[in-house]
Formats: structure tokens, C-alpha cells, sequence
């Protein structure tokens, strides 16, 4: 099943994206996608619903905006440089243990929503990401248990400010959580919909220029080893989102470096996961 939320910001609806393409809306199932729906076994019960409801259920415009496939979650975990092209081409040596750092929640927007450069900023950088959902909620986990607390899988442009985040003190939050920052979607798959989450295709062009074009099979640490340890110092919530890093390519990582402009669009995308279209614009401090 594909979850989908839609509508205007701040009043998205659930949808369901279905077989066919089609994308319905599922509002009188009579919960939206948050912790709660997740924990209580949501995924399983409005399956059984749309059996009996279907139907009834209004179809959406193509038109119609598409929000972030889930409610703001808890937390957003990133894994960094989790990638061994993306760790070689950052000139940083392959971590002994996954790099954590977290994302605002803030930054959460829909999968074709803009991205707004931070004011002051001069290095903005795209990163295309497999991001988990996490289903049950998670602490000390092996890594044989995880697939089991797992939602599903959605598509995240881990976008990040490199001056904040690197050449400022203190941690990468400075360059990650900046608003816009987190496109997620277009859809939430759920697990059984992603055969092999740790070989997927994903990639990421720049005004039609292919810029990332990978596959997960390059993982340092795969979603099982990553998630497993990530609960070794956390409790993971349902919905709770983690991302996985990004492949070769990035701005950063090019001779001389590239970053976005307003004007630019970025268009990304993983294998069973569809596309995302984000349009760069200024910060007008508004």
C-alpha cells in the first residue's frame, strides 16, 4: 500500500495512492498519519477498511498538492556518510560505527514543495536518501528483529547548508534543519511493497543533469545494522523517520564544487518509491 497526504499545508488529508495510479482519499477511515495510527496497527487496519470502503472513497485530482506521507514525527535520524563513493568523494575516511546527527522536524515539507535557501547562506547542497519509517515502537533491537518494526519506506532529499554545517562549530544540526529542508515523498511504501531496501536504485538530477545515480547495495551499514544501533541509544517511536545517507555526487563533492541557486530544480527518485520535484527558491524574509 502507498500512504499519502494531500491538500493545503497545515491541512493535509490521508490518501492512499492506489495500484492503478490512482490516488483516493481515505479521510472518513477516520485517522490521519501519526504515531498513534502507526502503533495501533493503523497499516493493517485501513487495509481492511478500503476492502469494505473503497468505493466510496473520492478520487483526488493530479493537481491536488501532496504533503509529507506522514504527520511531523517525533524526530528525523540521519545517518552521515553512509555511502563509501560519498565518504571517498568527501575526503573523509568509511566510519567504524554509523554517524548520527538529527534533522528539525521542522523541516518537513511535501515531496514537490520548494526549497527555500536559508538566508546568509552560500553553499546549499542536495542529497537523495531512502528514508525508513519506523512501525512499532523500538529500543535495543537486534539487528535479526528490526524488519519487524518497520513501516515502510519513503523518499527524502536530506538537503543541507555545507557552511553551516561544516565550517560553523559545533554539530551538522546547523546545516541540516533549516526550513524546507526535508522533502519527503511523494508516497510512504509500505514494507511489503520494497523486496530489498538495501538494493535499491536512486538517483538525483540537477536541472535535468544526472547528478547522483546509485544504489543502496552501496550501504556501509545496511537498514538492519543502522537501525539496530540507532535503538542502542534512543527510543525509536512509530512514524519516527530514519535516513540513511546519500551516494556520490553531491555539490560538495564536485571539482570546484557546486551548490543551488533560486532558479534551480532539483528532480530525485528511488526505485519503488517514485519522484520528487523541488524548485529552489531565495529566502525573502517573509
Amino acid at each position: 500500500m502507498k500512504l499519502i497526504r494531500f491538500g493545503e499545508v497545515g491541512s493535509e488529508k490521508p490518501g492512499v495512492q492506489l495500484s492503478n495510479g490512482n490516488k483516493i482519499d481515505v479521510s472518513n477511515f477516520g485517522e490521519d498519519y501519526t504515531e498513534q495510527f502507526f502503533q495501533n496497527d493503523g497499516i493493517e487496519r485501513l487495509e481492511a477498511w478500503l476492502e469494505i470502503n473503497q468505493s466510496k472513497c473520492d478520487i483526488i485530482s493530479d493537481d491536488v498538492r501532496l504533503g509529507s506521507p506522514i504527520c511531523r514525527p517525533s524526530k528525523i535520524v540521519c545517518i552521515g556518510l553512509n555511502y563509501a563513493k560519498h565518504a571517498a568523494e568527501a575526503g573523509m575516511k568509511i566510519p567504524n560505527e554509523p554517524v548520527l546527527f538529527f534533522k528539525s522536524t521542522t523541516a518537513v515539507v511535501g515531496p514537490n514543495d520548494d526549497v527555500i535557501i536559508p538566508k546568509g547562506s552560500t553553499k546549499t547542497d542536495w542529497e537523495v536518501e531512502l528514508a525508513v519509517v519506523v512501525g512499532k515502537k523500538t529500543s535495543y533491537i537486534s539487528k535479526e528483529k528490526v524488519a519487524s518494526h518497520i513501516a515502510g519506506y519513503v523518499l527524502h532529499n536530506d538537503v543541507s547548508e555545507r557552511a553551516f554545517q561544516i565550517e560553523k562549530e559545533g554539530q551538522w544540526c546547523k546545516g541540516k534543519g533549516c526550513d524546507t529542508f526535508a522533502p519527503l515523498g511523494p508516497f510512504l511504501a509500505t514494507k511489503d511493497e520494497i523486496k530489498d531496501p538495501n538494493n535499491l536504485h536512486l538517483w538525483l538530477k540537477l536541472n535535468g543533469k544526472m547528478m547522483q545515480d546509485s544504489s543502496t547495495s552501496d550501504f556501509i551499514f545496511n537498514i538492519e545494522e543502522s537501525i539496530s544501533y540507532i535503538s542502542q541509544f534512543m527510543t525509536l517511536l512509530p512514524g519516527d523517520v530514519i535516513s540513511t545517507g546519500t551516494p556520490f555526487g553531491v555539490g560538495l563533492g564536485l571539482t570546484p564544487p557546486l551548490y543551488l541557486k533560486p532558479g534551480d530544480v532539483m528532480e530525485l527518485g528511488i526505485e519503488g518509491l517514485g519522484v520528487s520535484k523541488q524548485n529552489v527558491v531565495a529566502y525573502s524574509g517573509k
